[in-house]
């Protein structure tokens, strides 16, 4: 199935590792000239490298969420070299383990900046582009805990919810444009983070990192992880024309790990 999106430029988000480097080579395997923007540069040249080996376009651009004063300079930089921005993948990392309560109130604000409006900012920076194009996919990666809270979660369950809240209503903003705006949230994707988070709830339950991964894994209904290349796989498809009609969603990779509805 030819995703219609070959030269389209695709501004990729902690396109590192990670779940972006995910996003960024399916992506570049469907034709997209992708952006690969992230802090860590030799991360990001690594993630480049891979694209171009795999016969893609890819270039690699340090891009820090905590200094969105930077956001500029950096999409001049994918003008110059890429062109103008067609695809937005919004891809943050996520905060330290916390309860909802309790919290200091300048880590909130820390954290709101750098997962909420510094993705707020930047998409707004890209609009224009998209606008002109009269074309343009904005996906942002959030967490299951936006369906079903997880515990121990509790500034990444607050925070990314609002990026739900947002990408509703910009959706039906931007439609008219030929801009869709979608969700997109990993179950337990074998991840480094993924690895961090097992390995935290290993020290508060007493047990290896094996044994929590196998009790987890048993909850979901396929019986395993998913891989990295599975979530990247539906956010390519999210880019697509054939996803012209999905707009304002919530998509789920998840194993059918989420309970609900």
């Amino acid at each position: 199935m030819d995703f219609g999106i070959t030269g389209r430029v695709a501004l990729v988000s902690g396109a590192g590792s990670g779940l972006g480097r995910a996003m960024a080579l399916s992506l570049a395997a469907e034709g997209a000239v992708v952006a690969v923007c992230g802090r860590t540069e030799s991360s990001l040249i690594e993630t480049a490298e891979i694209i171009k080996a795999n016969g893609g376009r890819a270039k690699a651009f340090v891009m820090d969420l905590t200094q969105p004063e930077t956001f500029d300079d950096v999409l001049a930089g994918i003008h110059q070299y890429l062109g103008p921005v067609g695809i937005l993948v919004n891809n943050s990392g996520g905060p330290p383990p916390s309860k909802a309560s309790g919290v200091a109130p300048e880590t909130w604000a820390t954290q709101f900046s750098t997962m909420v409006s510094s993705l707020i900012l930047l998409t707004d920076k890209v609009l224009p582009d998209m606008r002109s194009l009269k074309w343009g996919r904005i996906i942002t990666s959030t967490s299951s805990g936006i369906v079903t809270p997880i515990p121990n979660l509790g500034m990444s369950n607050t925070l990314r919810m609002a990026l739900v809240g947002w990408s509703k209503t910009l959706a039906g903003e931007v439609a008219g444009d030929g801009i869709t705006v979608n969700v997109i949230l990993p179950g337990r994707i074998s991840t480094k983070r993924l690895g961090q988070l097992d390995e935290a709830r290993a020290g508060r339950e007493g047990l290896s990192v094996e044994q929590v991964a196998e009790k987890s894994a048993a909850t979901i209904p396929v019986g395993r992880y998913g891989e990295p290349e599975e979530y990247g796989a539906v956010a390519a498809f999210l880019a697509s024309r054939q996803a012209s009609y999905m707009t304002g969603s919530v998509i789920r990779v998840d194993g059918g790990m989420i309970p609900s509805i």
